[in-house]
C-alpha cells in the first residue's frame, strides 16, 4: 500500500515480485509452466519478468486484483542480498513516480522521491537501463508484454518456440482474457516513461524544429545523425540543444533516460527525439519512446 502511495500509482496498475531463486517464486505460484522452467533456466538471475498464475499467497493488491502474478530473479547483488536477508519476496516497481521516467541512478530517486521515502541503497547506475522484459507464461504461445533488454529472438531460441510479440497489442490494452482484462504487465499503460517536458517523436526533425524555434521555444533534440549538414546548421542555434544518441540499441538504451532526466533539468520547452529504427533489436527503446511521447 505504501508503494502505490509513494508513487501515485494507480492500484490497476500490478507490481513485479522479486524473489531470490525458482524455489522461492514457485511458493507464489499456483502453477509453474514448463515455459517458466525453461526462462528461469535460460535467463535468472537477469532482466526477465516472467508472468504466471499467481497463488493465494500473494496478496490482491500486488496483482492489481487479478489471477496472475509477475516474478522476477535480480542478478544485482545488492537487491539479491537484500531479498535473501529479508528471507521474503519483495514486491518492488520502478522507483519513481508513476508515468514519470524511471531512474537508473541513486540522484534519480532523490530527485524524483525526495522525503517520500525513508532510505535509498544505492549500488551504482543501473546496468541496462531500461525495465525487464516481461513474458507471459500463461499462453501459447508465449507473449512478451514489455519488450526489454532481453529479446523476443533469444527467448525464441533458448525456449524453442515463436514468441508473440507486443507490438501486435495496442499500447495500453488489456493483457488477458475476456475474463480477466486486468493488466498482467506493468509498463503497459499508454502513457508511461514521461519526461516532464514535452516529448515528440519525429521522422524529420529538420523540418520540425525551425518551427518550434519560430515559435519561441527552447529546443532538446535527440539526434541519431549529429554529423548531418542540417543538424550542424540548427545546432549553431542558441535555442537548440542537440544531445547525439547512440547508434547502437544497448548503448541507446543505457543512456536514454539519463539523458531525459538531465534534460528535464534545462528547462526546455519541447524534446524532439529522432525515430529509431524498426528492426526487432530496437523494440524495447521503440516501446518506451512511444509511450513516453503519448
Amino acid at each position: 500500500a505504501q508503494i502505490f502511495h509513494v508513487k501515485g500509482r494507480p492500484a490497476t496498475n500490478p507490481l513485479i515480485v522479486h524473489v531470490a531463486d525458482e524455489s522461492m517464486a514457485r511458493t507464489l505460484a499456483s502453477e509453474w509452466p514448463d515455459i517458466a522452467q525453461k526462462a528461469a533456466a535460460a535467463f535468472w538471475p537477469g532482466p526477465l519478468t516472467l508472468v504466471v498464475p499467481k497463488a493465494d499467497a500473494v496478496p490482491d493488491i500486488v496483482t492489481a486484483g487479478g489471477r496472475t502474478v509477475a516474478l522476477r530473479c535480480p542478478s544485482l547483488k545488492a537487491t539479491h542480498h537484500l531479498i535473501k536477508l529479508s528471507q521474503c519476496p519483495l514486491a518492488a516497481p520502478s522507483a519513481n513516480r508513476s508515468e514519470a521516467v524511471s531512474p537508473t541512478t541513486a540522484q534519480h530517486v532523490l530527485e524524483g522521491l525526495g522525503n517520500r521515502i525513508g532510505m535509498i541503497l544505492d549500488n551504482g547506475p543501473c546496468e541496462h537501463g531500461l525495465e525487464s522484459t516481461v513474458l507471459d507464461c500463461t499462453v501459447d504461445p508465449p507473449k512478451v508484454l514489455r519488450p526489454g533488454p532481453i529479446s523476443s529472438e533469444q527467448l525464441a531460441e533458448a525456449l524453442g518456440t515463436n514468441m508473440c510479440s507486443s507490438e501486435s497489442t495496442p499500447a495500453g490494452a488489456g493483457q488477458g482474457s475476456a475474463a480477466d482484462t486486468v493488466l498482467r504487465s506493468p509498463g503497459t499503460q499508454q502513457r508511461h516513461y514521461a519526461p516532464r517536458t514535452q516529448l515528440t517523436l519525429s521522422e524529420d526533425a529538420p523540418a520540425v524544429i525551425p518551427q518550434l524555434i519560430q515559435d519561441g521555444h527552447r529546443v532538446g533534440w535527440l539526434c541519431n545523425f549529429p554529423e548531418d549538414n542540417a543538424v550542424q546548421t540548427l545546432a549553431t542555434s542558441p535555442e537548440v540543444l542537440v544531445i547525439p544518441m547512440p547508434n547502437d540499441p544497448a548503448a541507446y538504451a543505457r543512456s536514454l533516460y539519463a539523458t531525459l532526466h538531465a534534460l528535464d533539468q534545462r528547462e526546455l520547452d519541447r524534446l524532439i527525439v529522432d525515430a529509431v529504427p524498426s528492426g526487432p533489436e530496437w523494440a524495447a527503446v521503440r516501446d518506451r519512446l512511444n509511450r513516453a511521447a503519448t
